[in-house]
């Protein structure tokens, strides 16, 4: 069975969903440094779209390189550089150094896995291999939408979790 050319502007599809979670990273920060916390963390969790990229590029057949690396480059960003600097903005901001080490030792990890990743991928497939950057800035996510909500002798603790 022949496969149908893909006409160019179907690409475009997958790559809206890249490019939209990497503004919701980059809307996180803005929101950060304008103490909007929560709304930092609600834009991070909003950039769970980026799951709908490869979905979209294996149905429409569009899968490319190209996609790969812009697809890694915006995860960086939402993934990685969004949560991190919304936890320094939060909690880490006042531990000085060692807050500016924690933050960017997160960063570090998530470009890290990135790379890795971008390094084994040859082909596109339909299996995932390896650790989800998705769970770690859900989890940061979570936590600052969820600390109010902590009994009043573990607030003080938060910064330490």
């Amino acid at each position: 069975q022949e496969e149908k050319p893909v006409r160019r502007g179907v690409y475009i599809l997958p790559n809206l969903f890249t490019t939209a979670s990497l503004f919701t990273g980059f809307l996180a920060m803005l929101l950060a440094v304008q103490g909007n916390i929560e709304g930092s963390a609600l834009a991070i969790l909003f950039s769970a779209l980026d799951g709908l990229d490869g979905k979209v590029a294996r149905l429409t057949n569009t899968a490319s390189e190209f996609g790969i690396q812009y697809d890694s480059l915006a995860d960086l960003v939402a993934f990685g550089v969004a949560p991190a600097f919304t936890a320094w903005m939060w909690v880490l901001e006042r531990y000085g150094k060692l807050g500016i080490g924690v933050a960017f030792l997160y960063v570090a990890c998530t470009a890290l896995r990135l790379a890795r990743f971008n390094v084994c991928v040859t082909t596109v497939s339909k299996s995932f291999r390896g650790a989800p950057l998705s769970g770690r800035r859900m989890s940061v996510a979570m936590f600052i939408l969820f600390s109010s909500y902590l009994p009043g002798w573990l607030e003080a603790r938060i910064p330490f979790l």
